[in-house]
């Protein structure tokens, strides 16, 4: 099957969004392209813009690779996606809070009441408790995907801790240093914005008894993790702490940060450490990233955890299979975006069909993330399949799989030309007082020819994402 290309589709040559790019490209000289290509990795390089790779004996610090050509999608395109992402990360936001209270989906039949119950994502401590403000996914990433000119489709969602918004932002800010007077030519919307959205959105789910502006910061677990440049690089756009757990502690009933001037109330706690690790207290008592008491302080309603514990259940991938129905049920309408059609392992007849076609299939952890666990049946040798299936046939109800898709391609500059890679799309949603997207998202592109996995752990790269103001 030959995959749609976002520029120039076989069967109509030039896409008019990038009619202005083309006239641009057409003007410069491919050495002057390559020169700013390796301009870009060395601004990423000087500015530190890297990620950790964990188990790999190599370099754990890596360059995030970057293409010049962008991605662009057109205000119209793009008009019709932000009603598809709003109206899911409602339902997701309802799915949560209902799972957690009522739980009436599953009365209802709607999801198996064992998908929940026995899910490890699911915590047992949130049952009963309302986030300031009924919110308790504020910060998504919904990664979609594109088949053709007018069809796309949900591939996940990340509800628990989204990365990759400081590449967004990094990329954009290089291209317009790189390229000033092709921003001149061609009217694309902003995304530079985003910090100063990201402070709104958390102020606005501030804790009811906070009467002024509140004290916000973001809680990482320190400079060993994957996403530490981002954690540094958002508090610092925002204007708050970057605080680690050793800096946390809780005094008189308040979360509050060790300062210069002794310790002082957090009314928002951006948190990118992990459910388990939050509160030794509640949940695995050696961990030394958290707070403990937290978790009191949380219930008593003093301090908004941005996002809420317990919503890494809407990240699974079995419960995936399940969002049309959860569109629906919350919603009241069919979802404007769709599924990839999904086989859940754990069913019988499922696994059946999946084993015998594993070499068709793309198959996944349910709590994977990173495009590690995976495998790509058509990519994989017979020997990989064979270790896979053993793997399926002995814990089925960790996996699912979907068909191989065909997506979307954008072409990235090579040596010789411009290329068509494949390329998946992360829009970033703020949820609070209202929804908030800002206008494009990450996209990742995986580098190699005829790759399928754009993850940048997997030797993917991204690009910048073009919305037109039009």
């Amino acid at each position: 099957m030959v995959a749609f290309d976002e520029m120039r589709p076989a069967e109509s040559g030039l896409r008019q969004p990038y009619t202005a790019y083309e006239n641009w490209l057409n003007q410069q000289d491919p050495a002057r392209l390559r020169e700013k290509a390796a301009d870009a990795e060395r601004v990423f390089r000087r500015t530190g813009i890297t990620f950790n790779v964990y188990g790999q004996s190599e370099a754990a610090e890596r360059l995030i690779p970057f293409d010049i050509v962008p991605r662009i999608i057109s205000g119209s395109e793009w008009r019709r996606l932000t009603q598809g992402i709003e109206q899911r990360v409602q339902a997701l936001n309802a799915f949560l809070d209902d799972i957690y209270h009522r739980q009436e989906i599953l009365r209802a039949g709607r999801i198996p009441k064992e998908l929940i119950a026995d899910n490890e994502a699911f915590l047992p401590e949130m049952i009963g408790v309302r986030p300031p403000a009924g919110v308790y996914t504020h910060i998504i990433g919904v990664d979609i995907v594109r088949t053709a000119e007018d069809e796309f489709f949900v591939l996940e969602d990340n509800a628990r801790t989204p990365s990759g918004v400081s590449y967004m932002l990094e990329n954009r800010e290089t291209m317009m240093q790189l390229f000033p007077e092709l921003f001149q030519k061609v009217k694309v919307l902003p995304v530079e914005n985003y910090p100063q959205l990201l402070r709104q959105s958390l102020s606005a789910v501030k804790p009811s008894r906070v009467s002024g502006a509140p004290t916000v910061a973001v809680l990482t677990p320190g400079i060993y993790n994957s996403a530490y440049f981002e954690h540094a690089f958002l508090a610092d756009q925002m204007g708050v702490e970057l605080v680690e757990g050793q800096d946390l502690r809780v005094v008189d009933g308040h979360v509050a940060m060790r300062t210069t001037q002794g310790y002082k109330a957090i009314d928002v706690l951006y948190r990118r450490v992990d459910d388990a690790f939050l509160d030794p207290l509640t949940f695995n008592p050696e961990s030394a990233l958290g707070v403990p008491g937290i978790m009191d302080v949380y219930r008593a309603g003093n301090i908004t955890i941005a996002n809420a514990p317990g919503t890494g259940i809407a990240d699974d991938k079995a419960i995936y299979s399940y969002m049309p129905e959860i569109v629906e049920f919350y919603t009241g309408r069919r979802a404007i975006l769709g599924n990839i059609p999904t086989w859940r392992c754990g069913e019988v007849d499922s696994l059946k069909y999946v084993l015998e076609h594993l070499d068709e299939l793309v198959v996944k952890e349910v709590h994977g993330s990173g495009g590690y666990g995976m495998l790509v049946g058509p990519a994989a040798s017979k020997k990989e399949r064979e270790a896979f299936a053993a793997k399926l046939k002995a814990k089925p109800a960790n996996y699912i799989a979907q068909p191989t898709l065909s997506l979307s391609t954008c072409p990235i500059l090579t040596q010789k030309g411009l290329a068509p890679r494949h390329v998946d799309l992360r829009p970033f949603v703020l949820v609070s007082d209202r929804v908030r997207i800002v206008p494009g998202g990450l996209t990742r592109v995986a580098l190699k020819e005829g790759s399928l996995v754009v993850n940048s752990s997997q030797g993917g790269g991204t690009k910048d994402t073009w919305v037109l103001d039009d």
